[in-house]
């Protein structure tokens, strides 16, 4: 009975072990506890191993150390010197091993006599080891088998204060103690090592009960055997098979499914939306994930019947199971899947063809050319000449214009493009466009109402042999925008009432396209509008500067790109020039915001980098200001902004996220001066810099946006070493050259961003044309100054602005020394006005008011803004200066200058007149 226990018990452990060993999850299994018991126990050696060096290191390590401390104690050369050293060192030894923890510390003399050790009775006796090295002053260290047992040890000499070995001290621990802090740690390291194959042992057998699981306890042969199988059936069967994952990825496909599809190698995992060549409904029915039972659909040449039902009710992963059948050759036998299959191909092709540009015109020699041949001979399309421009189209069918013909051949005898109709009431062109209905007509040599638009057309159509008509509306958005005719000939048969749903559908997909193409050309002519009545419509008159600007739309649209010529007091010239992301309307509105900001700022008499301040401030309000539903972005701007001084050349400047400006010298050289650059506008947060730069006389001034230089095809610095190309060895060329050139060299084509561009030449104002003076901060002065500017006047010819003139200047001069601070400085500029400015040293800004009748003072501003044709008040880094125009007369005589007209000294002692 025991031996047939012993049996059953040996059959049944073989027999689970042979279970487990034939599995996948038991081989699995097996290898894994092999390999974590194998990594454990080279851990383990590796441990012992690096324990065993490490412990030994620190033996040395610390006897090394304990006796080179002991060597340098205080007191240990003087009792080396006193008559017995053993009572004086031997309890200091003692108590130094206890602290440091090793098995002793020996001092002994230079024969290796021992003052100390541990143990008494070696005291006096011979040190048990090599004393050589330490008595020439070095320390050594070694294993020896002295008096405690195998100990290692390390003896250090100690010198007196002349370098001189008179002792050594030697300390050491024993080998067995070394040993017993491996031994210490050894049960540490096999039990971590114990529960990491516990730990790894567990999870590997929880991995492979799931393995088992999902692989039903299969042995790898059965698994081979089941995929053999299953591939033998999936793939020698005629009916496509796919399966489709919820998230819409191919699974699954078999042969016969890859051929009828034509699906690349790699279909299987890649999105259904994305697998190349399937049919738009095809596609859309292996996405959708309904039912369907013998659904007919094109792939190719073939049509497929298609039937699809998911899988999650059978308790699968959801998803769905697709067969396909080919049923190509039971549908031609009836031919209509023939004619199907054209149908679909031309909508195919009219959705692919037609409407791919923004163009009215071009889209309606789309729609048709599409038809031609295999739906029609000949295709004429009529849009209203309102349509071609953007506007509505008219209730009737009056002003039609022939926007595109086309057909197998070129000698037809319809009427040519471009051609104006007013349909006829009867004609089945105005019935369609009243009705918003396709109108067929069959025949139409025995058809009389198509004849009364034109009979003698109509003859030549009929000789030439074309015999029915189909004529269809454009209509989009309930409004019709035209007439497409479609016109067969001997190589087709006459049309019939099935024709009609395809030319409405032809028509339809068309009928969008060219609404907003219509849409566009509207927006696109107010934009272009509003633009340029936003732009600088002439240069204002200035003598500063010779100008010259072109301004080119892109191509797709109107964008934000402007500059910009603004006259300033003191004979001064602003230039500007910026540019405003994107484009259409907003961009163009944004611009034209922007532009009068700058010269509101500008009549402010700012410098440039507080004007950019102030323009940053105002593009980030509009980011903020606009809604949600009116804002169509937030705003990018940059600019530059620069003005330019003829009296002293300095040209002063600063930018926001703009590109530098360029500079012709007269020599012919060009050059991009270093001008800070600052963000653009609306970020906030970052000040604005300037730079003065001194010009010569004739240097031109490139301003331009970044639509001239950059280009996909090259980068920034390419198209900047392009201008400079365009722009250098020729000084003396005329800004209105300088412009055409740059174009030329740089935009061959029509540009694809806006480009704007401004040449400015600098002029000097003649010396003679200017006169300044200092004037002292006493009253008695005005007197004086007034001498002085009328004999200026004088010299200029100007006598009769001379009593206007000297008023102006006794009230600035006055108010000057009277509310502001020194130094004073007067300046005189003829130029196309007379220009008086009056410069102190305070910031104190002056203020026009009315004065009551029994006031003293306070009407000094009031005579200046009276007698003046403007005046206003700039600020400078060291005060402020306050400046008055005058206008000239019509006809001035201008003397040669003389030695009188030199500046005249003012007489302090003269008294006020």
């Amino acid at each position: 009975m025991a031996n047939r226990f012993a049996r059953f018990q040996h059959l049944s452990v073989k027999r689970v072990l042979s279970r487990t060993t034939r599995s996948v999850a038991g081989q699995v299994l097996i290898f894994q506890v092999a390999l974590v018991v194998l990594l454990v126990a080279c851990g383990v050696v590796a441990l012992i191993l690096q324990s065993e060096r490490d412990t030994n290191a620190e033996a040395r390590r610390r006897s090394t150390a304990v006796a080179q401390t002991f060597a340098h104690s205080p007191g240990v050369l003087a009792a080396l010197r006193a008559p017995d050293p053993s009572k004086i060192l031997q309890p200091l030894t003692e108590a130094g091993r206890r602290a440091a923890d090793v098995d002793f510390i020996v001092v002994m003399n230079t024969e290796g006599i021992r003052y100390t050790h541990p143990l008494p009775d070696r005291i006096g006796k011979r040190f048990v080891g090599e004393i050589g090295p330490s008595l020439a002053g070095k320390v050594f260290v070694e294993s020896v088998d002295g008096p405690l047992g195998r100990e290692v040890q390390a003896t250090v000499p100690i010198e007196n204060a002349d370098a001189e070995v008179v002792g050594l001290v030697s300390a050491g621990m024993k080998v067995k103690n070394v040993q017993s802090q491996l031994t210490r740690q050894l049960p540490i390291i096999l039990g971590a090592g114990a529960g990491a194959l516990a730990l790894s042992t567990g999870v590997t057998a929880l991995v492979g009960r799931r393995l088992r699981r999902q692989t039903h306890s299969l042995a790898p042969n059965e698994m081979t055997l089941m995929y053999e199988h299953h591939d033998t059936v999936l793939h020698s069967v005629r009916e496509g098979v796919l399966i489709v994952a919820a998230d819409g990825r191919l699974m699954l496909a078999n042969d016969e499914a890859r051929r009828l599809l034509g699906l690349p190698p790699d279909a299987e995992g890649r999105l259904v939306s994305e697998l190349p060549g399937l049919d738009p409904e095809t596609r859309a029915l292996l996405t959708s994930g309904r039912e369907a039972t013998d659904e007919v659909h094109l792939a190719g040449e073939r049509l497929l019947a298609v039937n699809q039902r998911p899988t999650e009710h059978r308790g699968g992963t959801k998803g769905t199971v697709v067969t396909l059948r080919d049923s190509t050759e039971l549908q031609a036998v009836t031919g209509r899947a023939e004619v199907a299959r054209e149908r679909l191909r031309l909508l195919y092709d009219a959705g692919l063809h037609i409407g791919t540009t923004l163009d009215v015109l071009r889209t309606a020699d789309e729609l048709a050319r599409v038809p031609i041949p295999r739906f029609a001979d000949f295709v004429t399309v009529d849009l209203g000449d309102a349509v071609l421009h953007g506007d509505e189209p008219t209730p009737t069918a009056t002003d039609m214009r022939r926007a595109a013909v086309s057909g197998i051949r070129d000698d037809h005898p319809l009427s040519e493009q471009g051609r104006l109709f007013d349909y006829v009431a009867s004609t089945p062109q105005a019935r369609g466009y009243g009705t918003g209905h396709s109108q067929l007509v069959s025949d139409l040599p025995t058809a009389t109402s198509w004849r009364l638009q034109d009979p003698e057309r109509a003859r030549a159509i009929i000789d030439y042999g074309i015999h029915s008509l189909i004529t269809a509306p454009i209509q989009a958005r309930g409004v019709v925008l035209g007439m497409a005719s479609f016109w067969r000939g001997q190589r087709h048969e006459p049309f019939n009432e099935e024709d009609l749903s395809l030319a409405d559908e032809l028509v339809a997909r068309a009928a969008i396209s060219i609404d907003n193409a219509r849409r566009y050309t509207r927006e696109h002519a107010l934009a272009v509008t509003l633009q340029q009545s936003l732009l600088p419509q002439a240069m204002p008159e200035q003598n500063a500067l010779d100008l010259a600007y072109r301004y080119l739309p892109a191509q797709s649209g109107v964008g934000g790109d402007w500059f910009d010529v603004i006259p300033m007091p003191g004979s001064r010239v602003a230039l500007a020039v910026g540019d405003v992301v994107g484009h259409g309307l907003h961009a163009a509105a944004t611009m034209g915001r922007l532009r009068t900001a700058v010269h509101n700022f500008s009549a402010l008499d700012l410098p440039p980098d507080e004007l950019l301040s102030h323009l940053d401030d105002l593009v980030g309000s509009i980011d903020q200001n606009e809604t949600s539903e009116t804002a169509a972005g937030v705003v990018g701007a940059t600019c530059l902004y620069g003005i330019y001084d003829p009296v002293t050349r300095r040209y002063v400047v600063a930018r926001a996220g703009h590109l530098v400006p360029a500079l012709v010298h007269p020599d012919g050289t060009v050059t991009f001066p270093d001008v800070p650059a600052g963000p653009p506008l609306g970020l906030g947060g970052m000040p604005f810099r300037t730079a003065e730069l001194c010009l010569a006389e004739g240097t031109q001034l490139v301003l331009y946006t970044d639509g001239l230089i950059e280009d996909r095809r090259r980068d920034l610095d390419a198209g900047l070493e392009l201008l400079r190309d365009a722009l250098a060895g020729h000084p003396g060329r005329p800004p209105e050259e300088t412009c055409q050139h740059v174009l030329d060299s740089l935009l061959p084509g029509h540009p694809k961003d806006d480009v704007a561009l401004l040449v400015a030449r600098t002029r000097e104002l003649p010396p003679d044309q200017v006169a300044d003076w200092d004037v002292p901060a006493d009253p008695a002065a005005v007197s004086g100054m007034r001498d002085a500017v009328s004999q200026r006047l004088e010299a200029w010819g100007l006598s009769e602005c001379g009593f206007t003139m000297e008023l102006i200047l006794s009230e600035l001069i006055t108010n000057a020394i009277r509310y502001g601070a020194g130094p004073i400085h007067v300046r005189l500029i003829r130029d196309r006005t007379l220009i008086c400015e009056v410069a102190d040293g305070s910031s104190t800004s002056p203020h026009l008011r009315y004065a009551a009748t029994t006031d003293e003072g306070g009407r000094g501003l009031f005579l200046v803004s009276q007698m003046a044709e403007r005046w206003g008040t700039r600020y400078t880094p060291h005060g402020k200066v306050i400046w008055a125009e005058q206008s000239l007369p019509e006809i001035t005589q201008r003397p040669a200058p003389s030695p009188a007209d030199a500046d005249t000294p003012l007489d302090d002692g003269a008294a006020e007149g």
